[in-house]
């Protein structure tokens, strides 16, 4: 089975998928490249030698050998390429054609009653609702979207992005976690959607209330000098550490000493891989059910907390709880841990995309039972959280 991604770029987030297609598949797999990265996140160290990566062709550099691939492969992953043109060619051919999209609305689903944008939606999405194109769904709010519009019924499934996964030993698993001060990680842009400032406010409280704590930020943008005074005027130099941007690896380095993970991002976030790396780590997540990542990967109170509505104050509150009560929560970091080596892993995506697409060369639908490939829920965005709290994502 000849199988080819198409993507705007190949980053960290992606490659432990590929290269568990290709290690599965070898020449038969390929990442089409549709553009170069952009600077901005050359900058926050996400640059990729794509010349390492054996799949890895680059539109941009020789077209016509990409469409072929495209063209010749008997499955092909669309996600997000700003070339129309090409996925529209491959939808017409009538080959199985897995589209992989975050949500349409995010700024709210009022937007899906502009004539214009429908016709768009029509054209790319809409059309093909009987034909042989499925979506993966990468974020848990994009299944309600395309639900509105009416496209894919009965053919949407749960995905995400699935960064390295690294595996610890109950020794090494145990030594991350040091007594002593709570640590506390947050990484990001520091812009508006991200929220930034709400580690400000949690610090200034818990210093109140007398906790000994240290606060590892990393990553930059417009917002970081604002940032750093607010910690200098609140008198907390001492409890904060400041990385800027680090590449991957460094991020994950200092999640692994970290006990809990704030995301504090709001509805804008499509899906937020920190999230993964962060249960990865063993960290207890703290994470606004806004996020995309969110009703798939945490049941609250197991492996992580989520907050309803972007609301500091729900956060905070969900925090003074894990710091008053942190021996009998502690064990939600190991329950996030095996959340991602058991389920929501390169590897085992890997395995269930190529276990559905056999079913769908059989004239077969069979999605999971749970995890990447399973049904996607669609859920209202205003209903997410309540839906998490009965269970029911």
């Amino acid at each position: 089975m000849k199988i080819t991604f198409v993507s705007n770029y190949i980053n960290h987030h992606q490659i432990p998928f590929s290269n568990a297609l290709y290690e599965r598949l070898g020449k038969d797999y390929c990442f089409v490249q549709t553009m170069p990265m952009e600077e901005e996140r050359v900058m926050m160290g996400w640059e990729v030698d794509v010349g390492a990566l054996p799949y890895v062709r680059c539109l941009y550099e020789d077209e016509y050998a990409c469409r072929r691939a495209i063209a010749e492969s008997d499955v092909v992953l669309l996600g997000w390429t700003e070339r129309e043109d090409i996925a529209a060619e491959r939808l017409r051919s009538g080959k199985i054609t897995i589209r992989i999209s975050e949500r349409l609305y995010r700024e709210g689903q009022w937007k899906a009653i502009s004539p214009r944008g429908l016709l768009a939606k029509y054209q790319e999405h809409i059309r093909y609702r009987k034909q042989n194109v499925y979506l993966l769904c990468a974020g848990a709010y994009a299944a309600s979207d395309f639900h509105m519009i009416g496209a894919y019924p009965g053919k949407m499934f749960r995905w995400g992005y699935f960064p390295e996964t690294r595996i610890y030993t109950e020794e090494k698993f145990a030594a991350m976690k040091k007594d002593g001060p709570l640590q506390i990680v947050w990484a990001g842009r520091f812009i508006p959607l991200k929220h930034p400032e709400y580690v400000v406010m949690l610090a200034e409280c818990l210093q109140k209330k007398g906790y000994d704590f240290r606060v590892h930020m990393l990553g930059s943008g417009e917002l970081e000098q604002d940032i750093r005074q607010q910690v200098s005027r609140g008198g907390l130099s001492g409890k904060f550490i400041f990385y800027g941007y680090q590449e991957p690896d460094k991020v994950r380095d200092v999640m692994e000493q970290c006990h809990i993970h704030l995301f504090t991002s709001n509805y804008l976030e499509g899906w937020g891989a920190v999230v993964n790396e962060g249960m990865n780590s063993g960290c207890v997540e703290v994470v606004n059910a806004q996020v995309g990542a969110a009703p798939y990967l945490i049941q609250h109170g197991k492996n992580g907390f989520v907050y309803p509505n972007d609301s500091y104050t729900e956060m905070e509150a969900l925090v003074l709880d894990l710091f008053e009560h942190w021996e009998e929560r502690k064990q939600m970091g190991s329950a996030a841990y095996r959340t991602i080596v058991g389920e929501w892993n390169a590897e085992h995506a890997a395995e269930e995309l190529q276990r559905f697409l056999r079913g769908l060369t059989e004239g077969k639908l069979l999605p999971a039972s749970s995890g990447p490939l399973s049904p996607a829920p669609a859920i209202a965005p205003g209903k997410m959280y309540g839906a998490m709290m009965r269970g029911e994502v």
